[in-house]
Parts: C-alpha cells; sequence; structure tokens
C-alpha cells in the first residue's frame, strides 16, 4: 500500500513530492514551515507558536495517510539559532507527552526572516504494544 498526502504548499507540484508519504507501515513527512494558506508566514520570530502551528500541520498529514502523532518515532528540528530552542523544547514536550520520539535539532538557515522553525517527521503505523500490521 502507498498513500501520499498533499499540503498544498506552492512547490509541491513543481518540485513533485508530496507532504506526507506511507508506504506499508512507514510513513514521511516532509520538511514543513509554519507558511500560512494565505503564504504569509504564521507568528514571525515566534518558535513556541510556529513550533505548534507546524505540528498541527503534521498531524493532518499524518491523518490523510492513516496515521497519527502517536505513530511519530523521529523528529528532525530545523532551526537557525538552536540557543533559542525553548519554545520549540516546550511546544514538543506538549505535543509529544508520553510518546517520546527520538529528537533531532540541527541548525540551519531558513528560506525568509522570522522563520524560526522547520520539522520533519518519520513515522511507523502500529498498534498500542509496538506491533506492525503489514
Amino acid at each position: 500500500m502507498i498513500r501520499k498526502a498533499s499540503g498544498g504548499g506552492r512547490f509541491e507540484e513543481i518540485g513533485s513530492y508530496s507532504r506526507a508519504k506511507r508506504v506499508g507501515p512507514f510513513v514521511w513527512v516532509a520538511g514543513t514551515t509554519a507558511i500560512e494558506p494565505s503564504g504569509k508566514l504564521h507568528a514571525p520570530g515566534d518558535a513556541y507558536a510556529q513550533t505548534r502551528y507546524i505540528l498541527g500541520r503534521i498531524e493532518q498529514a499524518l491523518k490523510d495517510v492513516g496515521a497519527d502523532m502517536r505513530h511519530v518515532c523521529r523528529v528532525r528540528a530545523y532551526m537557525p539559532d538552536l540557543a533559542a530552542s525553548a519554545g520549540f523544547i516546550k511546544a514538543h514536550g506538549e505535543a509529544f507527552a508520553g510518546i517520546e520520539p527520538v529528537l533531532t535539532g540541527v541548525a540551519a538557515g531558513l528560506t525568509q526572516p522570522g522563520m524560526v522553525v522547520e520539522i520533519d517527521v518519520d513515522a511507523v503505523v502500529h498498534d498500542a504494544d509496538g506491533n506492525i500490521a503489514w
């Protein structure tokens, strides 16, 4: 089974990529930022608000391919200033309480001023005991 989901991003069609892709029980969600459907940046400079917004978009992408946040195993966050990541950490902790995926933070330049977080995730669809249904 292969399922794909679009996030409606302006580069997805041009770049021939999906927001989320599921192959069997494995799910990948592309790097996701806080760009609103209008094209406006959500909460410029606010890592907490951007992270909450991004994780909402990621949650929807997961649902679009039949997965949930509880299936997330790995999170990668890209931030221009890791020293200012407290807002990201707080929002991540709220979203993943009890799930506790592995987490990597990477210092990276992002595409526009005020954008302070980009996140991608990997997930494996499994039951409460960690069993995978192929």
